[in-house]
């Protein structure tokens, strides 16, 4: 089972300020670093009301310099809106100050405000996908080479190697072109498009991927009195959902997504997405799941306040991860931190 941790750092009016949310993301993932979680995961939006990341490379560099190991994606940066070299320069960086452990993952953006903002289209953004995957293979070289009827150099070229390239995307055609062009694909929340992408990387006479991976909820909550926790969170919840109901709505003239629109308290808690549950339900959770599987924690989902996400990450660390099949062992770096700096007590 794979352990992830992923970050928006939204910041609405009535969660935690964006400072104290970017110094306690710092905190967590240096100790789940130390406690073997295996990558941490940082989206991309601009011009958002709360604030949602919108530099996932600077998170990387920063992160690459609080850990030793846990793998670093951007998941995903919005790749038709950057100039292509001072992308493939800023990704460079990141990955030397990671020591080979940035993930760039990618993908071709849908809200048309983020493309005005930038001065870019919409239309064509796939073929700039392929574009950059293309000027970013030769950049990384360090060689001097034409692009587009302009002289290119980049430098310094990434080391140990360069970033693996990941493609995101949400239908057939993507998948298929991941194989094509990519070293990977992120798994999509629909299993069924992971079947276009492993049978087309078995055409091409790459390594075969393998099955689907089976996904826990995009979001999970530990707590001893998951009602209660639930009377905490759901503002969270709610808010990033009526987000993604607008964006797709601004975008595609409806909302679009499996938990788009329409979302009361009483259906997310129904829902398989997300999910509060206590440590022995989440270790069940994990048995079903199984090896083959990905685990993820989403503490500080919409600006949730640090300290209850220190209060949970401190359960989890003590009532389910010692338990976790292949788990116990790993080293840890001590105890998290609190918001205020003393050592938590779980």
């Amino acid at each position: 089972m794979r352990l992830h941790l992923t970050y928006d750092m939204r910041s609405p009016d009535f969660g935690a300020p964006s400072t104290e949310l970017h110094a306690a993301m710092l905190d967590q993932v240096e100790w789940a670093d130390g406690l073997g979680f295996d990558a941490v995961g940082l989206g991309e939006h601009h011009g958002s009301e709360d604030g949602y990341n919108p530099s996932p490379l600077l998170l990387a560099s920063a992160i690459a310099a609080r850990t030793h190991s846990i793998a670093i994606q951007t998941a995903i940066l919005v790749a038709p809106l950057y100039d292509l070299p001072k992308l493939a320069e800023d990704a460079a960086v990141a990955q030397i100050l990671s020591g080979g452990r940035l993930e760039l993952g990618i993908g071709a953006g849908y809200r048309p405000s983020e493309f005005e903002t930038f001065g870019r289209s919409l239309e064509g953004r796939w073929q700039r996908m392929g574009e950059t995957i293309a000027f970013l293979r030769q950049a990384w070289t360090g060689e001097p080479f034409d692009w587009q009827g302009r002289r290119c150099q980049i430098t310094p070229i990434p080391a140990p190697a360069p970033p693996p390239i990941l493609l995101g995307g949400s239908s057939p055609s993507t998948a298929r072109r991941a194989a094509r062009i990519a070293d990977g694909w992120f798994p999509p929340l629909d299993p069924k498009l992971w079947v276009p992408y492993r049978d087309e990387c078995v055409r091409l006479g790459k390594p075969d991927p393998g099955s689907y991976p089976a996904q826990g909820p995009i979001f999970l909550w530990v707590s001893e009195d998951p009602e209660s926790a639930w009377d905490m969170l759901m503002p969270h919840v709610l808010h990033q959902l009526d987000s993604y109901s607008r964006w797709t709505q601004e975008t595609f003239g409806r909302p679009a997504g499996p938990y788009a629109g329409g979302m009361t308290p009483d259906r997310i808690k129904q829902s398989s997405a997300y999910q509060v549950l206590s440590p022995e339900q989440t270790l069940e959770l994990a048995d079903r799941l199984g090896d083959h599987s990905v685990l993820y924690l989403n503490p500080l989902l919409a600006g949730i306040r640090p300290r209850d996400a220190h209060l949970m990450l401190g359960l989890y660390e003590h009532a389910v991860h010692p338990y976790l099949a292949g788990q116990p062992g790993r080293e840890t770096n001590g105890p998290l931190k609190s918001p205020h700096g003393d050592p938590g007590s779980g």
